[in-house]
């Protein structure tokens, strides 16, 4: 899993306020449920020292915001008054959580969000495209994607000397079409950091559209000819759905494969690499390049944190000798999980028996050092 998108929380300086509330509105009376349970949560926070402008902040953002129907969680995280990031979650979260800290409590969204990759979703015609690109955190944008060419648009008939001249005129438009999306789409599969970029509707422009993408976005893009892939208003995009999540599915499988195949690779049975020291260790270098984790919301391990997002330790005369003034005491995942997405390492959820080694955390490892043991 990438966390780029988490990187915006710390670019701000804490201390964080950190909600997450069952937000399901299948009852009439939900939206008061909704509200009591965020009355519930903002007492908890300001007996931990939250203020009213944040606490206000967290308001406004997790009940102003339009509400949808059915079961749902609602995430945010706010600091010196303002909500930095906010999400609502297909389900409601394992627990409900009102924590004030040093660093966002991030730990939890990211395992409900599990191994939900960045993707694009593409229904292209004759005439465009329309685009959604969504990134790790699951936040959703969207384009419309109109062509420049606009005459001739099919393969008329007319028959007599002037056919071959019609029917290259609008082979070159649809090829001029594609060349537009494509531009869009890899745009925003850059934009997403997409693992998957998938490519549905009409069966000529499919395939003009993805010969126009970049080779690296060529590699990761699947085309399917469901009907689902229809531009029309009102189409239906189940199906669409359906091959998204198994291309997702698909990739993320096949990522996990890479990271444990490299892991053992790198260290074979000797578990170097593995346990909270030695990923601390690795992330201080900036040598991680995947950390595996057993996600585990009943753990109590902390560390110590610097300012900067690799000021990381067990020992705080170790960041006292780094010249941290005052260095804070904060939950292992969170500060884990903020090393992890400013040093671009990637995160990857395992079982306990995937990542045997005690503390349920490991590291693969961009590079070896002299301080790194023999794989």
């Amino acid at each position: 899993m990438h966390l780029s998108f988490l990187r915006p929380l710390y670019e701000t300086a804490g201390p964080w306020a950190s909600v997450y509330l069952d937000g399901t509105r299948n009852t009439e009376d939900a939206a008061t449920q909704v509200r009591l349970r965020w009355r519930a949560a903002r007492a908890a926070l300001e007996m931990a020292g939250c203020g009213p402008a944040t606490a206000g902040a967290l308001e406004a953002t997790l009940l102003e915001r339009p509400a949808g129907e059915g079961p749902q969680g609602l995430v945010a995280f706010a600091a010196g008054g303002r909500t930095a990031l906010s999400r609502v979650l297909p389900a409601p979260p394992r627990r409900e959580i009102a924590a004030f800290g040093p660093l966002p409590h991030v730990m939890p969204l990211l395992a409900q969000l599990g191994e939900s990759l960045p993707y694009v979703q593409v229904r292209v015609d004759r005439t465009g495209g329309d685009i959604e690109a969504v990134d790790a955190g699951r936040l959703v944008h969207t384009a419309e994607v109109e062509g420049r060419e606009t005459f001739p648009l099919h393969r008329v008939k007319p028959g007599g000397w002037s056919q071959p001249r019609y029917q290259r005129a609008a082979h070159v438009t649809w090829q001029r079409n594609a060349g537009d999306v494509a531009a869009a789409v890899a745009e925003a599969a850059q934009d997403c950091a997409a693992e998957v970029i998938v490519v549905a509707g009409d069966p000529q422009a499919r395939p003009m559209l993805v010969a126009r993408l970049p080779e690296y976005w060529q590699e990761r893009t699947v085309q399917t000819d469901i009907a689902a892939g229809a531009r029309a208003p009102g189409a239906d995009h189940t199906a669409l759905d359906d091959v998204t999540v198994a291309a997702i599915a698909q990739r993320a499988a096949a990522n996990a494969r890479v990271a444990f195949d490299r892991y053992h690779t790198q260290h074979g049975n000797d578990a170097a690499g593995a346990g909270l020291p030695a990923v601390v260790a690795a992330l201080q270098r900036g040598q991680a390049d995947t950390v595996l984790l057993v996600d585990d919301p009943t753990s109590t391990a902390e560390l110590w944190i610097g300012p900067e997002p690799l000021q990381v330790s067990f020992d705080r005369a170790e960041l006292l000798a780094m010249g941290v003034v005052n260095p804070q005491r904060v939950r292992a995942d969170a500060a884990l999980a903020r090393a992890i997405a400013c040093s671009e390492a990637d995160l990857l959820f395992a079982a306990p028996e995937e990542v045997p080694a005690a503390g349920g955390v490991a590291a693969v490892l961009r590079y070896a050092d002299a301080a790194t043991r023999r794989r």
